[in-house]
């Protein structure tokens, strides 16, 4: 591990997360404001999954390269030239009209997010003592959320009243947040920034399979995600056409969800501080994936999507305590110069994992209603984490064994 050896430097942390928060609100914007546009032209639920597969794809494809450029390449350059380059194809896409430009415009936005993904996660621990990693990684969180939580929304409120254009050209000027952050931060790393601390440039040997909780967290978020993932796809049809609610209402009730994740964040950060054992986390972190799933179950009987939102709030609270839990495991047991590849490996298995999601979606809305489906995602959900729970209590075993001391010959025995 290697954090900060001084003071932790807050202004960073605030400016990265500002940059996070403003440019996710613009990823969701983005994001909605394309959904509603599809699902009010007719679009059945292949092309919305081919939409959220576009955006998805990079993420996993380009995982490789972006979390070694991550680690390599100095971060202020890489987020300078991901965010001039996403301000400019969002202000694209919001001109585009034929349906294979736009998917490939959404493809190379998110080529641009599989850059900047690594690179902001990995910069945070750098910025902070190690006793202060749970609080920034909250924080880091809460604006990312906040921004997903208004994208939404906003893009419910201009889609009903502007169309898509508008929508899109307000997340082109959201992008170049991330140019005006990278300037003003001064933690840097990657390229001349890490040889000047003294840590080795190459790329050190560190492998996911060669830390088996690691590889089991990894793991088990991705596995829940694919189980669960479809609702991504079947939510807008749920919410739309089941419980006939209006763009803004659905730009509203999504919300809930990711309000749920800032409230779960700061309360389980404050706990996350007090779980030295990294056994702990993962176990408590498989919990919470059973409350993400639970939520999705139970949303499937409300008659009204009002009632959603108590339901997805307590959903999101569970989700932002397992993205607290998840991000801190990965700073505690990586080295610092290898943080970029982790964070990349880690999203693209995450993202890999709802790439399926999404195609099951798709096709099963071709097939079936969208509340059955629902009940559906949240069963299975609840199922695979009761599966889990047997490879996760074998890794904490097998940590928790190989760190006891071995036993010590009794002083004054004779030889």
């Amino acid at each position: 591990m290697s954090f900060t050896t001084g003071a932790s430097r807050w202004p960073d942390v605030w400016l990265a997360a500002t940059a996070r928060g403003v440019s996710s609100c613009g990823d969701f914007l983005a994001a909605t404001a394309l959904t509603l546009a599809l699902q009010s032209a007719g679009a059945g639920g292949l092309a919305v999954s081919g939409l959220l597969l576009a955006a998805t794809l990079p993420l996993v494809a380009l995982a490789p390269l972006t979390g070694r450029l991550a680690d390599r390449v100095d971060s202020r350059t890489l987020l300078i030239v991901a965010g001039l380059a996403q301000s400019a194809i969002c202000a694209a896409l919001a001109y585009a009209t034929t349906p294979a430009l736009v998917l490939a415009l959404v493809a190379l936005l998110a080529t641009g997010l599989a850059v900047t993904q690594p690179v902001l996660a990995a910069l945070v621990p750098v910025m902070v003592r190690a006793e202060d990693l749970p609080r920034a990684g909250a924080l880091n969180q809460t604006a990312g959320t906040l921004g997903a939580l208004a994208g939404p929304a906003l893009a419910g409120l201009l889609v009903g009243q502007f169309g898509t254009r508008v929508p899109l050209l307000v997340d082109a000027v959201s992008y170049l947040a991330l140019v005006v952050a990278a300037l003003l931060i001064r933690t840097r790393r990657g390229g001349r920034a890490t040889a000047a601390a003294g840590v080795a440039v190459a790329t050190p040997a560190w492998r996911l399979r060669r830390d088996p909780m690691l590889l089991v967290m990894v793991g088990s978020v991705a596995a829940v995600v694919g189980a669960v993932g479809a609702i991504n796809v079947i939510e807008v049809f749920f919410i739309r056409e089941t419980l006939n609610s209006s763009t803004t209402v659905y730009g509203l009730v999504t919300g809930a969800w990711t309000a749920g994740i800032v409230l779960g964040a700061w309360l389980f950060a404050r706990f996350a501080r007090r779980l030295a054992d990294d056994g702990a986390l993962l176990g408590a972190g498989l919990v919470l994936l059973g409350g993400c799933c639970l939520a999705v179950l139970v949303s499937a009987a409300v008659p009204s999507a009002w009632l959603l939102v108590p339901i997805w709030l307590v959903g999101g609270t569970a989700n932002g305590g397992d993205n607290v839990f998840n991000n801190l495991l990965l700073a505690r047991r990586v080295p610092e110069a290898a943080r970029g590849r982790a964070f990349a490996v880690f999203g693209a298995a995450v993202q890999g994992a709802a790439m399926g999601g999404y195609l099951v979606g798709g096709l099963l809305l071709a097939v079936a209603d969208p509340r059955p489906l629902v009940v559906g995602c949240g069963v299975v959900g609840l199922l695979v984490v009761a599966a889990l729970a047997g490879p996760v209590r074998r890794a904490v075993r097998a940590e928790r064994a190989a760190v006891v001391p071995a036993p010590q010959p009794a002083v004054g025995m004779g030889r």
